[in-house]
């Protein structure tokens, strides 16, 4: 009867992180089709009539949503930090609703900068934010898979927004200001997103029997904030009991020892050990964005137009890059439970920077065949399915697991801070450069990139696979070896 009540107990709290996750990824989700529908949107967009958008105007009204997305990341860390992550994302929300509609309404250039910076806040927030709640919800054998599952939903937004963009494009091409009608639809999910954080107790309610008002807080949150029995309540609910009471236990030894060091500042950067987990952090962040990978999920349609589409027939071509996005996070998914942080790494950024060389070297030898568009959608392919099944998730669950718990909301804010840095410049510039030198010189500086980053991961990402977090940040404190030497 005993061994009955246990797995019974297991499958409640096996539901209830799975309904949690559920939930809070829809954040993802947004991020993904916000960051995706412009992709689409902008042929339509740059039109005479429209918003008759330069080269340098596509680059600002694509690279302002990530300048927003950059202090939305700084900001609203260090906000989940002082007032919780639960409240932080329902708040991110409430700020898509009114940022996307400001988008699909914009009258003129300078209201869709504004509306799409807006927006990037929101975006920028939840991509600290939504990781950071699923890494302190999730147990140590679980968490890579979890956190993970965001990196899912972020690509499945990109999907759906490739595949709304070529449905609308090919079926209402010749409508006016259709693209106001491909960024409008980004307020469903966020609408799904505010009423779930409200409401989500009434479904896990049901199902476990126990009468929940709101969905929880993160548990290592409560326990920094001195609320034991509560942090200890939501272990309950996604954790075995034993598990459960050990964990908060572990995390009140951490918070005991973080208790005895002032709050944290940028003058903990002179300590060694913070300073290096910090500037690894920014490393990551720099690499996942310096390989390009934005330069085809914003403008993989004019990639495709570049190398001989139709505009119609690049739309649908796009939708390619949406399908093996998604498969390869799956496949992504599955590794992780497999295969150790570290050589998934080193495997994706290989497969992307052979990509990346290919299409230059295709876009010189094959100029003007009408072989080359089906070459360069081959490659972005090839690309997308290395990038996705490993960099991607690997740089959000990697800067959610390094960063100690005084410090995880700054010191992940400031890491995805510059990563979104990086991003708004490949946004801005990339239309530029694509203008000015062609498409096989602006991929073989993004493939130069890809072999630095290479070089930076060999030898500085060290191997969390199967650690609590608490495990991670005592190595780091104890850490006098090259990080390289780790293993897991």
């Amino acid at each position: 009867m005993k061994a009955y009540s246990n797995e019974e107990e297991n499958q409640s709290s096996r539901k209830y992180l799975m309904l949690v996750v559920t939930i809070a990824t829809f954040g993802g989700l947004l991020f993904g089709y916000d960051t995706g529908v412009i992709n689409g949107a902008l042929p339509y967009m740059s039109q005479p009539g429209q918003l008759d958008l330069s080269p340098l105007g596509e680059g600002f009204v694509a690279s302002s949503l990530l300048l927003g997305a950059a202090f939305g990341a700084l900001f609203v860390g260090r906000l989940s930090d002082f007032q919780g992550r639960r409240k932080t994302i329902l708040q991110l929300s409430v700020v898509f609703i009114i940022a996307t509609i400001g988008c699909s309404l914009a009258p003129n250039f300078i209201t869709m900068i504004i509306s799409r910076f807006i927006l990037g806040v929101a975006v920028g927030g939840a991509s600290v934010t939504v990781p950071t709640f699923l890494a302190e919800m999730a147990p140590a054998e679980k968490r890579g898979r979890l956190v993970t599952q965001n990196e899912l939903m972020i690509v499945t937004g990109q999907f759906l927004a490739f595949l709304f963009n070529a449905f609308l494009g090919n079926m209402f091409g010749d409508t006016s200001h259709i693209w106001r009608y491909m960024l409008f639809i980004a307020a469903i999910p966020a609408v799904v997103l505010g009423v779930g954080m409200l409401f989500i107790a009434a479904i896990p309610a049901v199902v476990l029997g126990v009468g929940m008002l709101f969905m929880p807080e993160s548990p290592r949150w409560l326990a920094a904030k001195g609320r034991d029995r509560d942090a200890l309540d939501v272990f309950k609910k996604v954790r075995e009991t034993k598990q459960a009471s050990a964990e908060l236990e572990e995390v009140k030894k951490t918070i005991l020892l973080e208790s005895k060091q002032t709050q944290a500042s940028l003058k903990d950067l002179n300590i060694k050990w913070i300073r290096n987990i910090v500037l690894l952090g920014i490393g990551i962040g720099a690499i996942s964005q310096l390989t390009g990978v934005n330069s085809i999920m914003y403008y993989g349609t004019q990639i495709l137009q570049n190398s001989g589409f139709e505009t119609e027939v690049a739309l649908i071509a796009n939708i390619a890059n949406g399908v093996i996005s998604v498969l390869a996070c799956l496949v992504g998914l599955y590794l992780l439970g497999k295969v150790g942080r570290r050589p998934m790494f080193i495997t994706g950024l290989a497969g992307t920077t052979t990509a990346l060389v290919l299409i230059g070297i295709f876009s010189i030898v094959f100029d003007g065949s009408e072989w080359l568009p089906y070459l360069v959608l081959s490659m972005t392919v090839m690309f997308l399915a290395f990038y996705q099944g490993s960099i991607g998730p690997l740089t959000w669950l990697t800067l959610a697991e390094i960063f100690p718990m005084r410090l995880r909301g700054l010191g992940m804010g400031a890491a995805v801070f510059c990563l979104w840095m990086m991003n708004f410049f490949v946004g801005l510039f990339f239309p530029v450069l694509m203008n000015s030198v062609g498409i096989s010189m602006t991929f073989f500086i993004f493939a130069g990139f890809g072999i630095l980053g290479l070089v930076f991961i060999i030898n500085y990402l060290p191997e969390t696979k199967g650690l609590s977090l608490e495990e991670v940040e005592r190595y780091f404190r104890n850490e006098t070896e090259p990080i390289r030497k780790i293993s897991g």
